[in-house]
């Protein structure tokens, strides 16, 4: 719960409270550099190759926000000085970020000229230096931020969890059900339980009698015990959002996610404070200003961290040290990335406890998967390799397809 933060970020400096923000204040990798033999090299990076790959998807998904049938991500290879390779992806949500494959392509030789020359280990110099050269264009950011963090964890030796500080934890993944029919996407719900996954989400905020509708037929579909969560993707004004969330507190709904705008703080306070399902923001949080003002206002019980709103780790990182001093619980989500930014994302989950919910299922909704290596799904739960920094590659064949774009030193 939040309740007393605003107290909380005023308390004493010597109270626990400050002591979490001061944490929050120096989270990053480079603290285990700096301890590290491995850090007295030099190591910067010299080249990048910046990818362009279309994605078909099996069919058609739809949100409140939009309708999708194929995704066009980046992805980018930087390389270093002692020839190693760090990897990174951008998957775009125009509904969500403003950003489109064409703004990212057109910003990505601009970001690459900072990242060019600068040392490996320097992830929040460079995040600065990204944010210095150009607002907005998160997605992007977060592509050269994710093979930053790749690269410098295999300069350490350490898959990228432990390179974060964590340890290797499997965790259990929500499948997510895009809005269609109640018919339709108890359907779907059904499939994805036989198929093995242990948490369903569900795509609704359309209204209040068709997406009662949906929630119901899918509870009904996948029995009582099975997690349901739902998110509104901001299709709700407040009205609608508490009356389909107490029409639903009989069906056992693990949390809402974004039921109203994005802007719209005291209308997500409101909502919380008038229904008994948990709350949590997505849209409403791209970074840790974001965060903390969410969590001073007390307005939902949870935060959605996804790197394509923060930037990257490095701002993931921070969102997240916000919550623990908030006593607030942390989900990691995507867009439509492959198993290769979902690994990362996945390796940020494991080494942040404070993270209790993943909904990293894009790549599912692919026809084809070009990633070598990465994080594997059983029975529901993912599970992370142990090999030097992220552990996921594209396939040469697959880049060999793709429109690729070099940036040299």
């Amino acid at each position: 719960m939040v309740l007393g933060f605003a107290a909380l970020i005023r308390a004493p400096a010597n109270s626990t409270g400050t002591r979490a923000i001061a944490r929050w204040r120096v989270a990053g990798g480079t603290d285990y550099l700096r301890s590290n033999p491995t850090s007295r090299h030099r190591v910067t990076v010299t080249g990048i190759s910046i990818i362009r790959a279309e994605l078909p998807f099996h069919a058609p998904f739809r949100i409140s926000l939009t309708r999708t049938e194929s995704t066009t991500n980046l992805f980018v290879r930087l390389t270093a000085s002692d020839g190693q390779v760090g990897w990174g992806e951008a998957s775009p949500s125009p509904a969500i970020t403003g950003d489109t494959a064409a703004t990212m392509a057109a910003a990505g030789p601009a970001l690459a000229e900072v990242i060019l020359g600068r040392t490996v280990s320097d992830i929040g110099g460079a995040v600065r230096a990204m944010r210095a050269r150009m607002v907005g264009q998160t997605t992007m950011r977060s592509a050269f931020d994710m093979a930053l963090y790749d690269l410098a964890a295999r300069q350490a030796g350490l898959p990228l969890y432990a390179y974060l500080g964590g340890a290797n934890r499997s965790f259990v993944t929500d499948n997510t059900v895009g809005m269609d029919t109640p018919k339709a996407m108890a359907e779907t719900a059904r499939g994805f339980v036989a198929a093995g996954f242990t948490a369903i989400k569900a795509k609704v905020g359309e209204g209040v009698r068709q997406d009662v509708a949906r929630i119901r037929a899918i509870r009904t579909a996948i029995g009582p015990a099975i997690p349901l969560r739902i998110d509104a993707n901001q299709g709700w004004d407040v009205p609608a959002a508490i009356a389909v969330l107490t029409q639903t507190e009989d069906v056992g709904i693990e949390y809402c996610e974004q039921p109203v705008r994005r802007g719209n703080i005291r209308g997500l306070k409101q909502v919380r404070d008038s229904v008994a399902i948990p709350i949590m923001a997505d849209e409403s949080v791209f970074d840790h200003h974001d965060a903390l003002r969410l969590a001073a206002a007390e307005a939902c019980d949870y935060l959605n961290i996804k790197f394509s709103k923060s930037s990257g780790m490095w701002v993931g990182r921070k969102i997240a040290a916000v919550a623990e001093a908030a006593g607030m619980a942390c989900m990691v989500g995507c867009m439509s990335e492959t198993r290769l930014g979902l690994t990362a994302a996945a390796h940020f989950i494991s080494a942040h406890p404070i993270v209790r919910y993943a909904d990293l299922d894009s790549h599912v909704d692919h026809t084809l998967d070009p990633v070598e290596g990465g994080m594997e799904i059983h029975r529901g739960r993912v599970v992370i390799p142990d090999g030097p920094g992220i552990g996921a590659t594209l396939s040469d064949d697959f880049v060999a397809e793709c429109e690729v774009e070099d940036v040299l030193a």
